[in-house]
């Protein structure tokens, strides 16, 4: 599972180091493993592991995250599904590499 990433280079994360303050909360609540320790201080492994449901954002004491949840492509692709329609994510990114 290690190798897996959600969809390439459309996640919305965004890390800055310097706010970071070492807690670790955000190692312990992703569930994609997008962020590891490295010498205590938190560090981004994989952003396209990120599936962007908000768990680091939303435990990080230090506003050290942001990341847009429930939106971008991965949104559009499951209410494409849901809704039986083509996926529509406002991107503007080529359809080639967008919600394909």
């Amino acid at each position: 599972m290690d190798n897996q990433v959600y969809l390439k280079n459309v996640a919305t994360l965004q890390f800055n180091v310097s706010k970071c303050t070492g807690c670790g909360m955000c190692v312990e609540v992703c569930p994609h493993g997008v962020f590891k320790m490295i010498d205590k201080k938190a560090s981004v492994t994989n952003c396209d592991k990120c599936m962007e449901c908000g768990a680091c954002k939303l435990n990080c004491q230090a506003n050290a995250i942001m990341v847009k949840t429930g939106v971008g492509c991965a949104a559009a692709i499951i209410n494409g599904f849901i809704n039986k329609s083509e996926p529509t994510c406002g991107c503007g990114g080529p359809k080639d590499v967008c919600c394909n």
